[in-house]
C-alpha cells in the first residue's frame, strides 16, 4: 500500500541508524515541521542538534519541506548544517529526483522521514525510497485538533 511506511517510529529519536546503513541507505531525507523542528519555531532542540550531529556522520542529510514562506526557510538555514529544499510541493517527487540526480544517489538508497502519510511517506514510495512515519517532535504539546487528525490519518490510512 502507497501509504504504509516502511518504519512506524514514536518519534526521530527511535531510528535505527544501524540499520539503516546497513540496508545500504545513504542519505535521509527528513521533513521539517513536526517531524525534526517544532512547527513554524525555526530552532532545534538541543537534543535534535545532537543526534542530527550523529546522523551526519554516515549519512548526507537533507530537509524537503512544503513549507514555502521565505523568510522562515531562510531562518532554517541559518541554523542548519544541511540543504533545506522549501516549496517542495509533496506527494510530487520532482524536488527530491533533482536532489538525487545532483548528489549522485539512488532513489533505493535513501529513506524519507516524516509525519505526514498523505505528503512525506507517498512522496517516498512515488519516489522508490524506504520510508519512515514518525510522530510529531512536540506531540506533548500540539493542539487537540492536531492530536484527533494525526490519530485519524493513522487509524484510516495506515490500518
Amino acid at each position: 500500500m502507497l501509504l504504509r511506511p516502511d518504519f512506524n517510529l514514536k518519534n526521530i529519536y527511535e531510528i535505527d541508524l544501524n540499520l539503516l546503513k546497513n540496508m545500504g541507505i545513504k542519505a535521509i531525507f527528513f521533513d521539517l515541521d513536526s517531524t525534526i523542528m517544532v512547527s513554524k519555531s525555526g530552532e532545534y532542540h538541543e537534543k535534535t542538534e545532537k543526534w542530527l550531529a550523529e546522523v551526519d556522520k554516515d549519512f548526507f542529510i537533507a530537509v524537503i519541506s512544503n513549507n514555502k514562506k521565505c523568510e522562515y526557510l531562510e531562518q532554517v538555514r541559518s541554523v542548519s548544517n544541511f540543504q533545506i529544499i522549501g516549496n517542495a510541493k509533496k506527494p510530487s517527487t520532482k524536488a527530491m529526483k533533482k536532489l538525487l540526480s545532483k548528489i549522485c544517489i539512488k532513489p533505493n538508497e535513501v529513506v524519507i522521514v516524516g509525519d505526514r502519510p498523505l505528503t512525506d511517506i507517498l512522496a517516498g514510495k512515488r519516489l522508490g525510497a524506504k520510508t519512515i512515519l514518525v510522530g510529531s517532535i512536540n506531540a506533548d504539546n500540539e493542539g487537540l485538533a492536531t492530536r484527533f487528525v494525526r490519530w485519524l490519518e493513522r487509524r484510516f490510512i495506515l490500518n
